[in-house]
């Protein structure tokens, strides 16, 4: 006897289509048939058959019709997300293709988080661009937030930074390259700055420039402010930009949290300082992160055998 599980697989391998993938795809993002079919240029009528065809073979609801839209349901949100990921590797395979036919030696697109962002990315870069001269390189900014699901969905080949602790161990493969601190810094001209053997007591009049709120080392700023008295900084900017963060540490008193290596170049400089003071929280491993169900591309694999090499040779 066929079991479930066979029979999905020989529909998925002999029924489905692309254009079925991507108006799931686009019915999920908009969350309404009419604006998918409008996508896509086809009917509405011909894009909701193709929906019932779908359910029917896979034997499931794709999505429950209310009078504010469709909405995936857990299996529509599985089908959607494995789509998703079907495309966007089509779509890699077809730019890897052209990139070749240009002269490239491969792509690779990299998710970069603020503690990769002075030295340890840069670097493995150099050392790519120096192994693969025509290699072509995308660097995307951000925060886990924003930088997991493009990896899951394969948009992301590799994020580079303080390793997440997150929801999806089954999807993210997590290679750890060294452990990172936190440090409080300063402008040089500061009131704090080259004072010895601080504690926290000293730092309270001051402003500080902390991580957004969906970070963890946010949530951890906020858990040890909230042991110290319900301490509640005068001044509270967000940001994860190291060039805005720079600039503002240079003319305003502001205490800033990062991961030490960010800012050792322009401590070495003195451009900005060091605070005396063991930071008690944030410690973390940094690495790199890729899709466990996804194949890297040689540009990536060598990519990441680049970061291991410059993670090495850090004192």
């Amino acid at each position: 006897m066929v079991s479930h599980h066979t029979r999905i697989i020989e529909k998925v391998q002999t029924r489905l289509k692309f254009r079925q993938l991507r108006l799931l795809v686009a019915v999920g993002r908009h969350q309404n048939i009419q604006n998918a079919a409008r996508e896509l240029n086809v009917s509405q009528p011909a894009a909701t058959k193709m929906i019932k065809d779908m359910e029917l073979d896979f034997e499931v609801q794709l999505f429950d019709r209310t009078n504010r839209g469709v909405i995936p349901t857990a299996y529509g949100e599985a089908l959607i997300r494995h789509g998703q990921l079907i495309l966007t590797q089509v779509a890699n395979a077809a730019q890897e293709l052209d990139d070749l036919h240009d002269g490239s030696s491969g792509r690779v697109v990299v998710g970069s988080l603020l503690a990769a962002s002075s030295w340890l990315l840069p670097t493995a870069i150099e050392k790519l661009m120096a192994t693969r001269a025509n290699v072509a390189i995308k660097v995307v900014d951000g925060t886990n937030d924003a930088l997991m699901p493009a990896l899951r969905t394969g948009e992301i080949d590799l994020v580079v930074g303080r390793l997440p602790i997150h929801r999806h161990r089954d999807e993210i493969a997590q290679k750890k390259l060294f452990d990172e601190t936190i440090v409080a810094v300063v402008g040089r001209d500061h009131p704090l700055a080259g004072q010895k053997a601080l504690d926290f007591e000293a730092m309270k009049p001051f402003g500080w420039i902390l991580p957004p709120p969906e970070t963890s080392l946010r949530r951890q700023v906020d858990s040890f402010f909230g042991s110290q008295g319900l301490y509640s900084s005068p001044v509270a900017l967000e940001s994860v930009s190291y060039l805005v963060n720079r600039a503002l540490l240079q003319t305003q008193p502001l205490v800033a949290l990062m991961p030490s290596h960010v800012p050792q170049q322009d401590i070495e400089q003195g451009n900005l300082v060091r605070l005396d003071w063991k930071v008690p929280f944030g410690s973390r491993p940094v690495g790199v992160s890729y899709n466990a169900k996804a194949r890297l591309s040689p540009a990536a694999r060598e990519l990441v055998r680049c970061l291991v090499e410059t993670a090495n040779t850090q004192e």
